[in-house]
């Protein structure tokens, strides 16, 4: 048996990047484990939140929860661009995990205003 929320796109590229990210910060000197543990923990935030508001009963409630997600997204910025300028990860990654973000970001704005026109 499978969830509906495990069908969206937007959780499917959100667990992926989640996977990423906690394989790249495997890497990290264990002196910049706040820095990996920060990241990875707002990067599985978003799938969870996805996965969350869709087992809420309310539309009010789902978009709460799918609003988190974005602001999840947002919150792996910080880390990444430290994990940049200290020479964890390279310009390329970093610029590849952004756009991932990005994309995730613009998915999760479309759940949000879809969740508002089923409100009206």
């Amino acid at each position: 048996m499978s969830f509906m929320f495990e069908n969206l796109e937007v959780y499917q590229k959100a667990v992926n990047f989640a996977d990423k990210t906690i394989q790249t910060t495997e890497s990290f000197p264990r002196r910049y484990y706040f820095l990996s543990d920060q990241l990875n923990r707002a990067s599985l935030s978003i799938a969870n939140n996805i996965a969350e508001g869709n087992g809420r009963f309310t539309k009010a409630d789902r978009k709460h929860f799918f609003i988190i997600a974005r602001g999840s997204a947002h919150e792996c910025i910080p880390p990444l661009e430290l994990a940049c300028r200290r020479k964890l990860i390279n310009k390329t990654l970093h610029n590849n995990f952004c756009e991932e973000l990005e994309t995730i970001a613009k998915m999760l704005s479309g759940l949000i205003k879809g969740t508002e026109k089923r409100n009206k």
